[in-house]
């Protein structure tokens, strides 16, 4: 049984993953991916990374990051993050907690003293708990578990630095691993930028473990995702303008 169904009971919170899925879908139809698929990738990579970066308070211009022109440590970290992820697809559902050790050292590079880079600063019995319910999980809902993975993380915090860098990079991963968004074309990072008080709002809301805190989280996360759904076509429209 999926430990996570009675979440889907919440009110409200079935319909709003179901709507997020459905525009993602329609966002995948868009025709620039016939041909540009591996640009539009790229963009919304690079937005995502962005927006993870400005999340944990490393804030820069979008186009000054594509110019190569920022060189602060948490935003490199999470343009190596973003880079790095598709090598770590398979890896994750088989093992998580190798995984997040992976990314944090991707993350936090520069940022934290090597010796701290992989290693959890507490929370291990909930972060194996986490990893239990990642590993071999083929019942949850993608969007369900992406979401969980994300919140639980952002509470933790279990790791040094920039420890939502790697929260937002799991919580693709699932995304990526589960074949909800396989291309990793859903920027969810820029629908958490573009409503960053209600993301935190809601984060800190979950943290509380009330249903309705859950509850709040859930839907936040299901508008972030159906904001990442737009940026696929935002991005796509303006690639077949300039091609």
């Amino acid at each position: 049984m999926d430990p996570l169904a009675p979440l889907l009971d919440l009110a409200d919170v079935a319909p709003a993953l179901a709507e997020a899925r459905e525009r993602v879908d329609t966002a995948m139809r868009h025709r620039a991916l016939r041909r540009h698929g591996g640009q539009v990738a790229a963009e919304a990579s690079l937005r995502a990374a962005v927006a993870s970066a400005a999340l944990e308070g490393s804030v820069h211009d979008l186009d000054d990051v594509r110019g190569g022109t920022v060189t602060d440590p948490v935003m490199q970290g999470a343009l190596r993050v973003a880079e790095g992820v598709g090598a770590l697809v398979d890896l994750w559902p088989r093992a998580p907690r190798q995984v997040l050790a992976k990314l944090h050292v991707l993350a936090a590079r520069g940022v934290v003293p090597a010796s701290d880079l992989g290693r959890l600063t507490g929370e291990a019995e909930r972060v194996d708990m986490l990893a239990g319910l990642v590993a071999g999980n083929d019942s949850t809902p993608p969007l369900l578990l992406a979401a969980i993975v994300h919140a639980e993380l952002i509470t933790l915090r279990p790791f040094a630095g920039p420890a939502g860098v790697v929260a937002r990079a799991a919580a693709r991963l699932t995304l990526i691993s589960r074949g909800f968004d396989p291309r990793g074309l859903v920027a969810v990072e820029v629908g958490h930028r573009e409503r960053e008080p209600e993301y935190v709002g809601s984060a800190g809301a979950y943290a509380t473990g009330t249903p309705d805190g859950v509850r709040s989280w859930l839907r936040h996360y299901a508008e972030a995702v159906s904001f990442g759904a737009g940026e696929i076509t935002a991005i796509g429209d303006n690639v077949l303008a300039t091609v």
